[in-house]
């Protein structure tokens, strides 16, 4: 029977519904398997002819078998992404020989945040029917997650969703996503601060006992696990068949801010996938690039970029990987964690880093590098790419540039039309929401702009819940 434990150690052990529902730990600390469950080389051999939704509950069964039968697992997934574009879900376009892109933005609000926040919902959806309870959402976004969130459970009877975004620091078309929905359960705020100071917001709500427990308190940002498993599919799936194709172990290039997303790669490489590397793509709010060069975890200030949804200092799944540095040693963490937040900068021994590089390896775009790779990958490919999809192209070209023999996948994580403005000034070429979303300019929109003060916020979500019912 797999359990859940916090990185902290000091919160119960949970089964995968209850890790799920509480999305972050009581003690501060994030949940992680007790044990990964492995995969056999050659049933991942056998995967690159299974299509998307097979590998999913192959992958997805063993972490979920406790609270959720193979069949109900394989219904919640069918329901999750019949509303993708493409029956492949996650689509891999090859570039070059040894370059290839994975199409992550089929989904509803075209960006890679569905393929994990459409599962949730649904999950979500299933244990509150069965529990005859509800929940308060509360998220932190940079851009994408807010408004996948938002669709995956706009109108959902058992759920009350808040989410925050930075003021004035999300692209139009992000902003939009979210406030354009008017279903009654779903609330958006534009907090005057950048996503770090969203993110601490959300983090003080759940540590405030009292109010997480009045409001029942629930996550969905990326330290929710069920969202890191959904995203793990999707290594597995592109890594099987290139790596079926090939021969060679991949590499997969994240542009990433909150670690999320490579940290699903991590898992993906753990239960058995051949990973040569993963590249960890940062722009410049880098502080990732900068502890895998250095070793040393140092927070510096956020400066808005074009590629909004990694302009973050704080990244939140980071202690997930930190726990196994440690040797899964919870108290470790926890005094880590304590240090970084309150006296600032630590160092890792060298002999840890010099393990985590044998996996590792990270680089860094600043926005003019970044819009030169959104141009040149239009002019040599004929291939349009977003600004944070261009983040990482740039450090797997670099990295090839190196290693001329690995075989690089390096992930789409948005649709070029969510950052038209940018698109646009790199490549000339003004790119255009599918027609769904055609009006997205002319639909009303519907939040609140609120100062960053705790206090104020939290009063604000007790109204919106008592008057939502």
């Amino acid at each position: 029977m797999l359990r859940y434990i916090s990185t902290r150690g000091q919160a119960p052990r949970l089964g995968f519904a209850d890790t799920t529902l509480a999305g972050l730990a009581s003690d501060g600390g994030l949940y992680v398997p007790e044990a990964c469950p492995k995969i056999e080389p050659g049933e991942i051999g056998n995967m690159a002819n299974q299509n998307y939704l097979e590998i999913a509950w192959r992958v997805m069964l063993p972490f979920v078998s406790e609270d959720l039968s193979s069949e109900d697992l394989l219904r919640l997934l069918k329901a999750s992404y019949k509303n993708f574009d493409t029956k492949d879900i996650a689509p891999l376009k090859e570039l070059e020989d040894n370059l290839h892109v994975l199409e992550l933005f089929h989904g509803p609000t075209l960006a890679f945040k569905d393929v994990a926040l459409q599962f949730l919902g649904n999950v979500f959806d299933h244990f509150l029917k069965i529990r005859k309870e509800k929940v308060t959402i509360v998220g932190a976004t940079s851009g994408d997650t807010g408004s996948a969130a938002i669709e995956a459970f706009r109108g959902k009877p058992n759920v009350n969703i808040f989410i925050f975004h930075p003021h004035k620091r999300v692209s139009d078309v992000q902003r939009r996503q979210m406030t354009t929905v008017q279903d009654s359960n779903v609330f958006n705020v534009a907090i005057d601060g950048s996503f770090d100071d969203c993110q601490d917001l959300v983090k003080a709500m759940f540590n405030d006992a009292k109010f997480r427990a009045e409001m029942k308190l629930s996550a969905i940002n990326s330290i929710n696990w069920a969202r890191i498993l959904a995203q793990t599919v999707y290594y597995i799936y592109a890594g099987a068949k290139l790596h079926d194709k090939t021969g060679k172990d991949v590499t997969f290039c994240v542009p990433t801010g909150n670690f999320g997303n490579v940290y699903a790669g991590y898992v993906a490489q753990s239960m058995g996938l051949p990973v040569e590397r993963l590249l960890v793509a940062t722009n410049r709010n880098d502080i990732l690039h900068r502890f895998f060069v250095s070793g040393k975890m140092k927070t510096e200030g956020v400066v808005p970029t074009i590629s909004p949804s990694m302009d973050i200092q704080i990244s939140s799944n980071f202690e997930r990987l930190l726990f196994d540095m440690f040797g899964r040693m919870p108290k470790a963490v926890a005094q880590t964690m304590e240090h970084f937040r309150k006296d600032g900068p630590f160092k890792m021994d060298d002999k840890v880093m010099e393990g985590v590089r044998k996996l590792f390896a990270s680089g860094r775009m600043d926005d003019a590098q970044t819009s030169e790779v959104i141009k040149r990958t239009w002019q040599k490919y004929g291939y349009l790419v977003d600004p944070h999809t261009a983040v990482g192209l740039g450090v797997a070209q670099a990295y090839l540039a190196e290693n001329p023999k690995s075989t690089v996948i390096s992930l789409a994580t948005a649709h070029p039309a969510k950052f038209p403005d940018a698109v646009k000034r790199a490549s000339g070429v003004d790119p255009q929401l599918p027609e769904r979303l055609a009006d997205l300019h002319k639909r009303p929109e519907k939040y609140e702009v609120m100062a960053n003060d705790l206090a104020k916020v939290q009063d604000f979500v007790r109204s919106g819940v008592k008057h939502a019912g």
